[in-house]
């Protein structure tokens, strides 16, 4: 069998990041721009795609889970307390040292690392082709990476929690990576970096960072450079607002003017009890800008998964849920006004997120 090394080049880095776009029009109104376009959204941080789903998956992506004793600071000489940081790891197609088979290591993203290891097929799809281990090592602060031996403890206080950096979670990997190497004889074996989102700027952070450590890497819609002081903030509004505009420009416009909209009605008098009916809310609203706060956050995170076939990556969804959400919107009756309009579309995104019916 051929040296499988020789099937990579000594030096790449294949960034494929989300393409920035400005476009003037966007979901978002003028009068609502100061209540989302400098914050991130935030629809499901606690509705995150269950683990039991992912233990399924398991029987399709077959991994063991092993730990590594990890430095809590890697940047000083404190004598601080170490943390069990865990990896997943798969060798069945692995060509092993002696041929240099190749490792394929994936960034953990902010999350339980099963959660990524089952939805990263491209990765298990590949590594027969190569002879290549696949690694997912997890992210300090997520899963079962937890510092300080509990959550509850390393999300104390400041002085627990500033341990959670970018440049502390690179440094974990090319730790972990290194010494895994070490103990298989298999310095010589070249390392690719996979990752996505946020994985797939430390993916490319890493391989800045250090060259030393990997050949290359593969970053999968990686905003690597949306910082405040170098990408408008606005950009990644503009982004979900294309998505929309894309599927049905109705649908978009209704989403659009439905800013003002909602926003004149909770002005007027009893207009929150208003919202609170026609939303079909559990308690009565106490302000717009909580209203707003969500349909926003439900409108990203939409955008974010509006993959062209059915996924389960935060939640099962059918391919092109934007496209199953401007349906309900454009196919209301003439006369339903805009927030009815935007209501129904609500209604589908809770059916599709969370299998609730609204009558």
């Amino acid at each position: 069998m051929a040296d499988l090394s020789l099937l990579f080049p000594i030096i790449i880095l294949i960034i494929t990041s989300t393409t920035i776009i400005f476009t003037p029009p966007t979901l978002a109104s003028q009068q609502l721009n100061h209540l989302s376009s400098n914050r991130a959204p935030r629809f499901l941080s606690k509705h995150s795609y269950s683990i039991k789903t992912q233990q399924e998956e398991q029987q399709r992506y077959k991994y063991e889970s092993k730990y590594f004793y990890q430095q809590l600071d890697h940047f000083s000489f404190l004598n601080l307390p170490k943390f069990s940081q865990r990896y997943l790891i798969n060798t069945d197609h692995w060509a092993g040292p002696e041929l240099r088979g190749p490792i394929f290591l994936y960034c953990g993203n902010e999350g339980d690392i099963e959660w990524f290891a089952v939805n990263t097929g491209f990765v298990w799809e590949i590594a027969p082709l190569f002879g290549a281990m696949v690694l997912f090592p997890e992210h300090r602060y997520y899963g079962e990476s937890v510092p300080f031996g509990s959550r509850e403890e390393a999300y104390k206080n400041a002085s627990t929690f500033s341990y959670l950096t970018a440049e502390q979670a690179l440094a974990d990997f090319a730790v972990l990576i290194t010494d895994l190497k070490r103990n298989l004889s298999a310095q010589a074996c070249p390392v690719v970096l996979f990752g996505g989102s946020y994985g797939g700027m430390l993916a490319a952070w890493m391989r800045l960072k250090y060259p030393h450590v990997a050949i290359g890497a593969l970053a999968s819609s990686a905003p690597i450079l949306q910082f405040e002081d170098i990408v408008p903030p606005e950009t990644f509004y503009n982004l979900v607002s294309n998505d929309f505009k894309r599927e049905s420009t109705s649908c978009f416009n209704t989403i659009k003017e439905s800013w003002d909209a909602l926003l004149s009605e909770g002005l007027k008098k009893n207009g929150l009890v208003q919202l609170t009916k026609t939303f079909h809310l559990c308690r009565e609203l106490k302000s717009t800008e909580d209203l707003a706060d969500w349909l926003d956050s439900a409108y990203s995170y939409l955008a974010m998964v509006d993959y062209p076939y059915p996924s389960a990556f935060m939640m099962p969804l059918p391919g092109y849920p934007i496209r199953e959400v401007c349906k309900r919107i454009d196919g209301c009756p003439n006369g339903t006004t805009i927030l009815e309009r935007i209501f129904e579309g609500i209604k589908r995104i809770l059916q599709l997120y969370w299998g609730i019916t609204l009558l």
